[in-house]
């Protein structure tokens, strides 16, 4: 072949490996791509985000693993974008980089009391559990009696359910060591998932609603009264609603229809309700919720508008699920509102410099458009993006790396002496993980430093 392209993808989570496995399908031209991840284990939320009982969906590393396998790419682990490498680097050394790089930050509630000792978003704990080793350290009052998760999205709910399980449950996941021990000796009674709108608008789905109903020592409650819907939820439910919607309108009726046990724990569907305030000494002692009706929009939807009826409730742990923010990256514009890139189909454009597209720069996944959608969602995007740069390099008639002779970004990486990893190293570590887990019966024992990790393959190799 006469062309050839090198590309660097930044994150190495679904969009960058849905985006590399798509360079790879063009038959037009060869394409090299080199994948850099600030730590030394790819695969992002997958490894780092899906909660540790939900093995079939981890599955999908099977697939990311089959296109690392391509003679042409390569992975660089423990390669920090903005620290170890910098734009300017990735311009002399590939013809394109495609960013994707996720929503690492939280969305804030903006109420008083927010930054108490025991009130924590949820991206924190999920992290914390599933052995990242930025949240290793975190500590959680499991001591507390009373839990309140602020949202009602599959991620508040793998909260809720992660509090609510038994150590016994949880042993045969790959949930981090230590939260295991410290969720072993949790006091916790009463978790409660709020949500500041009703029942039809909940974003959970309804295979994570039917698990709380299969949970070993804990109940779950729903009012009966919060199902005697209003009129226009009543409406949609019956003419515009989504399957899944519908399903977990039936399936919280038959939660409501069950009787409360003498489980040692309780799990509490509370909806039209928002807090106003977290208070507390020291720490978090009590929270404040408002009661919301939902009223018409002029566009149709439904928005909750709190009413003055508030309600107090002991609660020494709150933890924050409302969503996912992007950061900015350096040398990128950043759209601070939506926390994304901004972008036109997948391509950087500027919007300081009269949208100015940048040909050679790309995003994909939720720094591009925002944290939605599931894990498949991010194939479609990433193709997207993909096609949006191809065709970009036809239009523009930029010309093809000279059988992709420019700079190699190795002889940089060793000059700053950065102690990068291959997907070959990470294999040692997937090795070394998965066989300390089939010892205890369960998928992997995860590395939760990266002094253990780098120590690991230094030992294996």
């Amino acid at each position: 072949m006469n062309q050839c392209w090198k590309i660097a993808v930044i994150g190495s989570g679904p969009a960058g490996f849905y985006a590399a496995g798509e360079l790879f399908r063009q038959q037009s031209w060869e394409i090299k791509v080199d994948m850099f991840e600030r730590l030394p284990t790819p695969f992002g939320l997958v490894r780092g985000g899906v909660a540790p009982d939900h093995q079939k969906i981890k599955s999908v590393q099977k697939i990311y693993s089959r296109i690392a396998e391509n003679e042409n790419f390569r992975f660089f682990g423990n390669v920090e974008f903005g620290r170890d490498i910098f734009q300017a680097d990735l311009l002399e050394h590939y013809d394109a980089v495609i960013y994707s790089v996720g929503s690492p930050a939280d969305r804030e509630l903006g109420i008083p009391g927010e930054d108490l000792s025991g009130s924590h978003s949820a991206t924190e704990f999920v992290a914390w559990y599933n052995g990242h080793p930025d949240f290793c350290d975190y500590k959680f009052d499991l001591s507390a009696k009373n839990a309140f998760v602020i949202g009602i999205g599959n991620v508040a709910l793998d909260v809720a359910r992660i509090l609510a399980k038994t150590p016994e449950e949880l042993a045969e996941t790959d949930i981090a060591d230590y939260a295991l021990d410290a969720l072993r000796a949790s006091q916790l009674e009463d978790i409660w998932l709020v949500g500041r709108r009703g029942p039809v608008q909940a974003a959970f789905s309804p295979a994570e609603l039917r698990e709380f109903m299969e949970l070993a020592e804990a109940d779950v409650v729903v009012e009966q009264n919060v199902l005697e819907l209003d009129a226009e939820s009543q409406q949609i439910l019956e003419t515009d609603a989504s399957n899944d919607t519908k399903k977990n309108i039936e399936i919280l009726k038959q939660i409501s229809l069950r009787d409360v046990s003498a489980k040692k724990r309780r799990v509490h569907f509370l909806f039209l309700s928002s807090p106003v305030e977290i208070s507390g000494n020291d720490k978090v002692e009590k929270i404040s919720l408002v009661r919301n009706q939902l009223l018409k929009r002029e566009d149709g939807s439904l928005a909750a508008q709190p009413t003055e009826k508030i309600n107090e409730a002991a609660a020494e742990l709150v933890f924050r699920s409302i969503g996912y923010h992007g950061q900015p990256l350096p040398d990128l514009p950043f759209d601070q509102k939506s926390g994304t890139i901004p972008n036109e189909c997948g391509q950087v454009k500027d919007p300081e410099n009269g949208n100015k597209l940048r040909n050679r720069e790309y995003v994909a996944g939720w720094i591009k458009r925002g944290p939605s959608g599931v894990i498949g969602t991010n194939k479609q995007d990433a193709v997207e993006t993909v096609h949006r740069m191809l065709e970009t390099f036809l239009n523009e008639k930029m010309e093809a790396g000279k059988n992709c002779a420019n700079p190699d970004i190795v002889a940089l990486l060793e000059n700053r002496k950065l102690e990068y990893v291959s997907f070959a190293d990470w294999k040692l570590i997937d090795v070394h993980e998965t066989e300390a887990g089939q010892k205890q019966g369960r998928p992997r024992v995860k590395l939760t430093s990266i002094a253990e990790m780098l120590s690991v393959i230094r030992q294996k190799k």
